[in-house]
């Protein structure tokens, strides 16, 4: 579960840097997400729970063990 939880979370953190760079127009110039700042913040919202995620999965396979 650990391992799943830690990808989970990794893919998440990783779709919310991809949505934040193109929100502020950095990357990814093609697409409807491009250039729009609501993207960004999406993008920060989902990194910020892909790092939670990767912490609950963490701390709960140690305390499992």
């Amino acid at each position: 579960m650990r391992i799943m939880g830690s990808l989970l979370g990794i893919l998440v953190i990783v779709f919310g840097g991809i949505w934040m760079l193109q929100g502020l127009g950095i990357a990814f110039q093609v697409g409807f997400m491009a250039g729009d700042i609501r993207w960004a913040y999406y993008g920060g919202i989902a990194i910020v729970v892909g790092i939670a995620l990767l912490i609950w999965a963490n701390r709960r396979s140690s305390r499992a063990g």
